[in-house]
């Protein structure tokens, strides 16, 4: 990788270390960087490789001293990498903070969903609950902060945005993201009865479709 930041490291423990980014952009591209080399034999050997929101943590290190010095002159950039596979979400843009996130944005509802599918998003790391990742990719101009008082209850599907994040509920939680629409087969997120149960992993891009030919406006 060429230009960006230096990478930091941290030990953590006697078999790994901690490699600390400056925003998720940056980790996301650090980590498709290491999935790249690993799989190229370029990397050296980890047992695994757990990103998470500013940091990877690198587990299992055969020797951790010399994959500290391997890593110390990489320098990390966000970018647009077209590599990795590539899931289509279809939504329903029919959520109850959309006329909210459209009045931030300075655009009709039917230009969030505009621009919402005009992206390519990345799943930067999992967490909270089975199935669910956390996407980047929505340009800084785009955030949005979380709801001042968050709801009880989100419905399993509900696709929403929160800080520089979109995701999809792969269950019903409480949860304090703006939501924009809705995913009208939410099970495909987290079934165990697949090899890999988790539909959003790791690296995986995303880009979102609209469902049964409805971008906005539709009504609950």
């Amino acid at each position: 990788m060429t230009g960006g930041r230096t990478v930091t490291t941290r030990p953590a423990g006697h078999r790994a270390l901690l490699v600390e980014l400056p925003d998720a952009e940056h980790t996301a591209a650090f980590h498709a960087e290491l999935l790249r080399r690993r799989a190229a034999g370029a990397l050296p050997p980890v047992e695994e490789i757990v990103p998470g929101a500013r940091t990877v943590l690198l587990d299992g290190a055969a020797d951790p001293e010399a994959l500290a010095r391997e890593l110390s002159g990489w320098k990390v950039r966000p970018g647009d990498e077209d590599e990795g596979d590539v899931v289509e979400i279809a939504v329903r843009y029919d959520g109850p903070d959309l006329a909210d996130v459209a009045d931030r944005w300075g655009v009709a509802p039917d230009g969030v969903a505009a621009l919402h599918m005009s992206r390519t998003y990345r799943v930067a790391f999992c967490g909270f609950a089975p199935g669910f990742g956390y996407l980047t990719g929505l340009p800084e101009e785009l955030h949005v902060p979380r709801r001042a008082t968050p709801r009880t209850r989100v419905p399993a599907g509900a696709v929403a945005l929160a800080g520089p994040y979109s995701a999809v509920y792969p269950r019903s939680t409480p949860g304090g993201w703006q939501l924009i629409g809705s995913m009208p087969d939410p099970g495909r997120l987290w079934d165990t009865g697949r090899e890999r149960a988790a539909l959003l992993t790791p690296g995986t891009r995303v880009r979102f479709v609209p469902a049964d030919g409805v971008a906005a406006g539709a009504t609950r």
